[in-house]
């Protein structure tokens, strides 16, 4: 198959995967709390690749499993927990689409630590990207509120986690297996995640309630499909295509993530759709060849 070819098709599953998060976040929010299922979520997704990761850890260089644990941590565990509790107090639609700023950060955080170069085209995609993202904002008129505010924050906190992700795996792990890494990572912050779980009370719940159950398995979902099946399959896009096309499945992510907010009613209109396409011109522009 060509090579091309495969990646735009991993650019797409991954698009799917990923901008349908989002409402899988609303569905378990219903009946847990916003540490219960990005901790539940993290949990299944080590239960799944427990395996892999006991078989493979013995090959892994000691001084690259920090790393991987590092990358666990920035590009599925903290991000887990900064949108869970973004999505307690705003739409899915709009924290699928400032997701989409993360390419932004990757060029950011890529320049400032990673000693990647900065073009000018990058410099003026980042301000074309920001300003529809304060458009986006504006178009929402309760958004800018001071306690949604802070919510938004926590989802740009979540893309500049993601920023320090893809260039410390394309930098550090090229030598590593995508399927290794993956496992690895998840299962290593599945233990934290399952001591939050712990003190959150999840355990106390009454377990075959069905309120607790559907939200349970809409974190399950989470688990396996949003973090553990999609992480393996980006940790392969990103040494098959590099850092900042693997960036680039946040195109495809709000165009998801809003189609879901229709479906479920959230405000999703022509202004918001018109700051999307600003946003995604910019991370385009940014990402231009010289």
């Amino acid at each position: 198959m060509n090579k091309g070819f495969f990646n735009w098709f991993i650019f797409i599953i991954l698009s799917v995967i990923w901008g349908s998060s989002f409402i899988m976040m609303k569905e378990g929010l219903l009946h847990l709390s916003a540490f219960q299922v990005a901790s539940l979520r993290i949990v299944f997704s080590g239960i799944v690749l427990l395996p892999t990761a006991i078989k493979h850890f013995r090959n892994i260089p000691s001084d690259k499993l920090w790393i991987i644990f590092l990358s666990g941590v920035l590009g599925s565990l903290l991000p887990a927990y900064l949108f869970c509790i973004a999505e307690t107090r705003i739409d899915g639609a709009l924290a699928g689409t400032l997701n989409s700023l993360t390419p932004i950060f990757v060029i950011i955080t890529g320049a400032l630590f990673f000693r990647s170069k900065t073009s000018a085209n990058k410099i003026l995609g980042i301000l074309i990207a920001f300003t529809g993202s304060v458009l986006l904002l504006l178009s929402k008129g309760n958004m800018l509120q001071s306690q949604y505010i802070e919510y938004v924050s926590f989802v740009i906190i979540a893309t500049i986690c993601y920023g320090f992700n893809v260039n410390m795996v394309y930098q550090y792990l090229q030598h590593i297996g995508s399927l290794q890494i993956a496992s690895i990572a998840l299962v290593s912050n599945a233990i934290p995640a399952l001591v939050v779980l712990y003190f959150t009370g999840y355990f106390n719940l009454p377990l075959t309630d069905y309120g607790v159950l559907y939200s349970t398995a809409y974190a399950a979902m989470l688990g396996v499909f949003g973090t553990a099946i999609a992480s393996i399959i980006f940790y392969v896009l990103i040494k098959r295509a590099g850092a900042v096309f693997a960036s680039m499945v946040t195109y495809g992510i709000p165009i998801i993530a809003n189609f879901w907010g229709m479906v479920y009613g959230e405000e999703v209109g022509l202004k918001q759709f018109g700051c999307l396409f600003l946003i995604l011109s910019g991370v385009f522009i940014a990402n231009l060849r010289r």
